[in-house]
């Protein structure tokens, strides 16, 4: 199982702290796999993108308007956290339905 987030996010933290075998993978510093954004884009819609973040707040409306892959690529950060690949589906947030399907319990 792989985590996808920033190592200053609370949320990705509070998830890592609840699945202490997963690999972390600072999207800031390493990025994420394209194959992997184009899956988690196909399965999560646009809901992928954080519209509420400080990244997305300082973007031009220009920037705004290109797609979300693109987009995603330039600006990692701009990604809802945390993005799990646990192999057999993707996860994306730490609410109550992602807790409840990685751990069994919400």
């Amino acid at each position: 199982m792989i985590l996808y987030g920033l190592k200053t996010c609370d949320t990705c933290r509070k998830a890592l702290k609840s699945l202490p075998d997963a690999e972390f993978v600072d999207v800031r510093a390493d990025g994420v796999p394209a194959d992997l954004l184009k899956s988690a884009h196909d399965r999560f819609g646009d809901a992928l993108l954080n519209t509420r973040s400080t990244t997305w707040r300082n973007l031009e409306a220009s920037d705004r308007a290109r797609a979300p892959l693109d987009l995603l690529r330039d600006h990692p950060t701009l990604m809802k956290r945390p993005l799990i690949d646990a192999g057999d589906g993707l996860f994306l947030g730490w609410g109550k339905d992602v807790q409840a399907a990685l751990l069994g319990s919400a």
